[in-house]
């Protein structure tokens, strides 16, 4: 091989080398997906067959990367006009001043539910060690300004569908059992839960329905059936998508719509668009 041919093999290897590279920090990660798929819920009432929910989780507004992409994500959201919109956690990055005032622009282009919203807290809306309990009352505050109902270890039942919504399993006030030992299973329930490593935990007291969970990203970088190299859950078996839990309980984690850090590799953020059906 002469110096030129050897050159132009170099320069081409450096291209096809670069352009994953590129692709996973400047595309995949403003490229949303909108999933579509059927939610059957136990006791659905008839009136709601066929109504749209709609999840968004992990908005992680800070610097890690620019939130006008949150903003044009929700508008293309609105499109969908949703009937119920959820909202699983992890509003803030760190939770500094700047990063409360970001939420606030960024949420005044928030998707609503035509009959009801509702949220709860991650681990990051605690502060960088996940204990900082004032810091999630402020990020409460913002969110109830804008009409987002938090349920912080609560229910909440709105037109025949009722909401359990438990506080992150990091924070000093996970205390689900303080909402699941009153739960009505004659109800149509869901239960909004950040993290899913709680669906391992012996707190559900026979509940028998669907869990929306958001925490993961999908590990943001993984090769399908192959590799998933960071995953911040203990069962490793969590990643994104429908999981059956096997004891009458299904499992779907959101795959995040914000990063930890601006990198995506076959992992595209997710705003998930549920229709829900009778079980």
């Amino acid at each position: 091989m002469n110096r030129k041919t050897f050159l132009k093999r170099l320069f081409q290897v450096s291209v096809l080398g670069a352009f994953p590279a590129l692709y996973s920090w400047q595309v995949e990660p403003f490229w949303v997906e909108f999933v579509q798929r059927k939610l059957p819920v136990k006791n659905l009432p008839n009136h709601l067959e066929g109504k749209r929910l709609m999840q968004i989780s992990d908005l992680h507004v800070g610097n890690r990367f620019d939130w006008n992409f949150l903003i044009e994500s929700f508008q293309k959201a609105k499109s969908y006009n949703p009937d119920f919109v959820v909202y699983t956690g992890d509003f803030v990055n760190h939770g500094t001043l700047q990063e409360q005032n970001d939420l606030r622009t960024v949420m005044e282009e928030a998707v609503y539910g035509s009959l009801g919203t509702f949220g709860i807290l991650g681990n990051h809306d605690y502060g960088p060690q996940w204990k900082d309990v004032i810091l999630s009352r402020r990020i409460c505050s913002i969110l109830k300004d804008f009409g987002i109902e938090m349920l912080n270890n609560e229910q909440k039942e709105i037109h025949g569908l009722n909401f359990i919504g438990f506080e992150d399993l990091c924070s000093p006030n996970f205390n689900p059992m303080k909402v699941m030992k009153d739960y009505n299973p004659s109800k149509a329930n869901l239960v909004l839960c950040h993290n899913p490593d709680v669906c391992d935990i012996d707190i559900w007291n026979h509940y028998q329905g669907w869990i929306l969970s958001g925490h993961t990203h999908g590990g943001q970088c993984r090769i399908p059936g192959v590799i998933t190299p960071i995953l911040p859950v203990e069962n490793k078996r969590y990643v994104s998508g429908e999981i059956d839990l096997e004891d009458g309980r299904m499992l779907y984690i959101n795959r995040a719509i914000g990063h930890s850090y601006q990198v995506r590799f076959m992992v595209r953020p997710e705003i998930t668009v549920f229709t829900l059906t009778q079980a």
